[in-house]
């Protein structure tokens, strides 16, 4: 006797994630300033009531899509270092990699955007990548000493720091765009210049 298989469907996502959604999606590609929250309401198929009473202002809706796009960059990144320990040249792979994805989401108009609608957005944004930053990059970089890969005479916490500083210089609302760049772009061309100082000769040849 054949067994009968029930597919049960998938769920709707809740309204808050569906709104979520929708702002990260417009945010991150067309800036801040590009879209209202009526826009949202009246794309979503909802009333602006419902809308307004999961986020009340547009800067608290974008305080949600920033915290969930960190949450997820963070949980991805950590899982590389754990599943990469002791192994430097797919650790720093794998992290660049998943870091580069995240960052090819953005856009120019939302760096434009993020500091003049929302500069307290901005500085949560530097102050999350500087942790992101220090944990793993931190964890990636000892594995890469201890396999010879990695410049003994440097500190690793001042590599870091010259990494973040970098990022922090470049990635704003004037100097990537002034230098042609997108956020994706920029963050290549700071790695490429970052490595060529922290790694030894067997390191440049393992990568």
């Amino acid at each position: 006797m054949s067994k009968l298989f029930v597919i049960k469907p998938v769920p709707a996502p809740a309204p808050r994630e569906r709104i979520i959604a929708a702002a990260r999606s417009h945010f991150f590609t067309h800036g801040i300033r590009s879209v209202s929250m009526d826009d949202l309401a009246a794309e979503l198929g909802m009333s602006k009531k419902t809308l307004y009473a999961h986020f009340e202002t547009k800067t608290a809706l974008l305080h949600a899509v920033i915290l969930e796009k960190f949450e997820q960059l963070e949980a991805e990144l950590d899982a590389v270092v754990a599943e990469t320990a002791g192994d430097f040249v797919r650790g720093l792979h794998d992290l660049l990699r998943c870091i580069e994805r995240h960052l090819a989401e953005i856009q120019p108009p939302f760096v434009r955007d993020i500091r003049r609608e929302a500069p307290q957005m901005f500085d949560l944004v530097e102050k999350r990548r500087g942790i992101i930053f220090e944990r793993c990059f931190t964890a990636v970089l000892t594995a890469g000493r201890k396999a010879g890969h990695i410049r003994k005479d440097l500190s690793i916490k001042l590599a870091i720091e010259i990494l973040l500083g970098a990022t922090n210089a470049i990635m704003n609302p004037t100097k990537a765009p002034a230098l042609g760049l997108t956020p994706k772009t920029a963050y290549s061309a700071i790695i490429s210049v970052f490595l060529e100082g922290v790694l030894t000769p067997n390191g440049r040849r393992a990568l």
